[in-house]
């Protein structure tokens, strides 16, 4: 294997504790999505809104003639996508749904503080780092993951018309865009890192986005049963496969996601100063995703979110990070106790409980929403999110 040599260190590691998932995960590190590399390869000299056009016609419209006179490639992209693997069961999903929309306020602060930070920990922050998308458009990256979360768990998000299937595989085109921007760009260090975008990093993310989600949740005091978190995951495994993951690295169920999660991570390289600067910026940017923009009121929140984080992450990671020095003792005791708190009242006050309800699902709303409405299908057309256009 022509192993990426960051990753010969965590290789050797992870190989003493699982040979083949770590042989697995670094084979992973070489390959992009090869359906949607080659549609956007094939359709690279159509202009950009030409593109645009077709891409709205068959994901938007279904315009079944618009698809029958498209390249080969693009037509065996979406026949891919449209493909329901055996093991969807979209009943199996009702649980899922109904277990995100109680603790939305509190996914929101374990996907933010928690989840995608770890993310940021690992050569995922190489991309976002160099192409700028976070630490110069923090902001409403943050809102569209938010959206997407917010769309797979609504009722019958995921299947073919609704936006939830739409979004999940319109980042699956993202990141084929961002990709074949990367591979041409000076920028990306191939020897050292792999594949922009790989296989291997957005199966680890979906990994964060299901299994530790449910466990940075679980911390701030959320509730759930056996039936939610299976149902949690199999949203977020369907939703991975839409996005483009292969199934020789996308997770089976939620003991498989913690095992990739540990054994990628090791296979990763320390944070480097890409990591530490993308991690700032999502913790900087997330008062901004709640509307909170007055300097003082947001620095104090931007504090709180850093102290929360660190005891979700551990002192190790956070330390890696760079992140200041607070003290974390009792930290999610209080947490917990302030949303234990809240659900008493709710119980004791009905009216009460349906404006919580109401509340938190707000916040959820409030955080996801962007400039124009519907769903954007304009690609990258620039490796610089200062020189791009918005997509």
């Amino acid at each position: 294997m022509n192993m990426p040599t960051d990753y010969l260190t965590g290789y050797r590691k992870a190989c003493a504790l699982d040979p083949e998932t770590a042989s697995n995960y670094i084979a992973h590190t070489l390959i992009g999505d090869p359906l949607a590399d080659v549609m956007l390869d094939d359709l690279a000299d159509l202009p950009g809104h030409e593109r645009t056009l077709l891409l709205q016609a068959v994901m938007q419209d279904r315009d079944e003639a618009a698809l029958s006179d498209a390249p080969p490639s693009v037509q065996a992209f979406f026949e891919d996508a449209e493909t329901v693997p055996d093991w969807v069961d979209f009943d199996a999903f009702t649980p899922g749904v109904r277990m995100f929309h109680r603790n939305s306020k509190l996914i929101l602060g374990a996907f933010v503080g928690g989840t995608l930070v770890e993310g940021f920990a690992t050569n995922i922050s190489k991309s976002f780092f160099i192409t700028g998308r976070v630490r110069d458009q923090g902001v409403r990256r943050l809102r569209q993951n938010i959206r997407h979360m917010v769309e797979i768990f609504m009722p019958g998000g995921l299947k073919r018309n609704s936006d939830g299937w739409k979004l999940s595989v319109r980042i699956r085109l993202i990141h084929a865009q961002v990709r074949r921007l990367l591979t041409r760009s000076d920028d990306w260090q191939a020897e050292a890192w792999g594949t922009p975008i790989c296989a291997a990093h957005v199966g680890y993310a979906i990994t964060s986005f299901s299994a530790r989600l449910l466990s940075h949740m679980k911390s701030l005091g959320a509730t759930y049963n056996d039936e939610e978190r299976q149902s949690f995951m199999a949203i977020w495994r369907y939703s991975g496969r839409l996005m483009g993951i292969p199934e020789s690295i996308l997770y089976r169920d939620e003991e498989d996601a913690l095992h990739l999660h540990r054994i990628g991570g090791i296979c990763e390289p320390t944070p480097d100063y890409m990591g530490i600067a993308m991690g700032h910026s999502l913790v900087n940017s997330a008062p901004l995703v709640v509307g909170i923009d007055e300097p003082t009121e947001r620095r104090e929140l931007a504090k709180y979110v850093f102290t929360v984080s660190r005891t979700l992450i551990g002192n190790e990671l956070a330390d890696q990070l760079k992140y200041p020095s607070t003290p974390t003792i009792g930290v999610l005791t209080v947490f917990r106790f302030q949303e234990r708190f809240k659900d008493l009242r709710a119980r004791l006050n009905p009216r009460h409980a349906e404006n919580a309800s109401f509340s938190k699902f707000a916040s959820l709303l409030e955080a996801m929403v962007l400039e124009e409405t519907g769903i954007s299908y304009r690609l990258p057309s620039h490796v610089y999110a200062e020189r791009d256009r918005k997509w």
